[in-house]
């Protein structure tokens, strides 16, 4: 498949991107900085340029079959950028006749919160990320209200551990014995998987150990 992929950067974007190009696809990478883009490989093409350009994030929209995103910011950075720059994504898709979206979020985000432990709901997420949580879940919105066939990834805490294959998903907000961690390698996996499935379609399963 063609695939454009936002945030391929960052842990889970450059897991995406690796690990797309090992199974065959064809990859656009979309960041703001090229030169932050380690990888080279025949099937793959960097495309610089700011997710908050619509016309940038159109212009790489061009003859892709699905769209995948990791974008993400620091903690403590307030600004738009997931919700803004989704938007930008979900309106070239339309634009384009783009159908299928793979999205990460975060385990929290909305009926999630139960799954949280007690220091990230009453410490962790109000003192440090609430700016982080609040534009996760305009972003979430904005992605339910669009036409484009999406599934969300909402993964517990990121780690840079190994791609194991051998994950939970899908799990209800009452599930018990969770690790609350996951690596960005199995975040990916769980991604790309998607591309090919349809249990998902227009959900938001969590993902953890």
């Amino acid at each position: 498949m063609q695939l454009l992929i936002f945030g391929a950067t960052g842990g889970t974007g450059r897991q995406l991107v690796v690990q797309a190009l090992a199974a065959g696809h064809t990859v656009t990478a979309f960041a703001r900085s090229s030169a932050k883009v380690a990888t080279q490989h025949p099937n793959l093409r960097v495309v610089q340029g700011d997710v908050l350009s619509y016309p940038a994030v159109l212009a790489a929209m061009a003859g892709q079959d699905a769209v995948l995103s990791a974008l993400g910011a620091p903690a403590r950075q307030k600004d738009d950028l997931r919700s803004a720059g989704t938007r930008n994504i979900l309106q070239a898709m339309e634009a384009t006749g783009v159908r299928r979206f793979i999205c990460l979020t975060t385990m929290g985000i909305g009926d999630s919160k139960a799954l949280l432990p007690f220091s990230y709901k009453y410490l962790l997420v109000p003192l440090l990320l609430r700016h982080a949580f609040a534009d996760s879940e305009l972003q979430e919105q904005y992605i339910r209200q669009s036409p484009v066939e999406w599934t969300i990834a909402r993964p517990a805490t990121l780690t840079n551990g190994a791609r194991t294959g051998h994950y939970r998903h899908g799990f209800p907000a009452t599930e018990r014995g969770l690790k609350i961690s996951i690596s960005r390698a199995d975040v990916a996996d769980f991604m790309l998987q998607q591309l090919h499935e349809t249990k998902y379609l227009r959900q938001t399963p969590c993902l953890s150990y």
